[in-house]
């Protein structure tokens, strides 16, 4: 997953601002876990409305007041504003755990255009492999919140290690009787990954079509 982002810089939206710079410290935050890329911006109102939606299903499955250990997950923002102080406002209230890019960074475009995003906001689930899980999460996210995670986590095979027995590595059993249900209602084209129609998981309503 760190490859999507190889050579560049992420930075978590904490009061230092810390940058991940380097192949180590970008795989320690995204390897072995699903990871949203959320497509949105300060000045979309529909952005606005969704935010605190997506901020209390990324902090119920993240910060340890909810959850004794916090899910395989992490969030990219992929601002599409345009200001640097537009993202920096509308991030100000946004978890110290999600991560960003640099508003000088070409790849806030490119990823949109990779990614077919035609309207915002929008949110990108990709596998631990890179490959594409759902193509448009947002309306997923509002009516299910933080129980999306589960059918996610089943359906992209993310192994928690740590409470795997030796033998069980190679060949997991299956974790719920629904688990091939949410394999398939997941499976998505692999010419999809990197870029594919958006209607094929649906999309959120959001913003105006062709924003890259």
């Amino acid at each position: 997953m760190a490859c999507l982002f190889s050579g560049r810089v992420l930075i978590r939206n904490n009061s230092d601002q810390d940058e991940l710079d380097t192949e180590a410290e970008l795989s320690r935050r995204l390897e072995n876990r699903l990871v949203l890329l959320f497509f949105g911006a300060g000045s979309c109102p529909k952005c606005q409305a969704f935010a605190p939606i997506l901020r209390d299903f990324f902090v119920r499955l993240t910060d340890e007041f909810y959850v004794l250990r916090a899910a395989q997950l992490a969030l990219v923002y992929v601002s599409q504003d345009s200001t640097e102080e537009q993202q920096d406002l509308f991030l100000r209230d946004m978890p110290k755990k999600w991560l960003f890019l640099p508003f000088e960074d070409d790849l806030r475009r490119d990823l949109g255009r990779r990614f077919s995003v035609e309207r915002l906001p929008a949110v990108v689930v990709l596998k631990p492999s890179g490959d594409v899980l759902t193509l448009d999460a947002a309306d997923e996210i509002r009516r299910l919140g933080p129980a999306c995670f589960a059918n996610w986590q089943e359906a992209s095979e993310v192994l928690d290690r740590s409470f795997l027995l030796p033998e069980d590595l190679d060949d997991p059993a299956p974790r719920s009787l629904t688990e091939p249900l949410r394999r398939r209602k997941y499976r998505v084209d692999p010419a999809a990954r990197g870029g594919g129609d958006p209607g094929q998981e649906g999309g959120a309503e959001g913003g105006s079509v062709g924003l890259f």
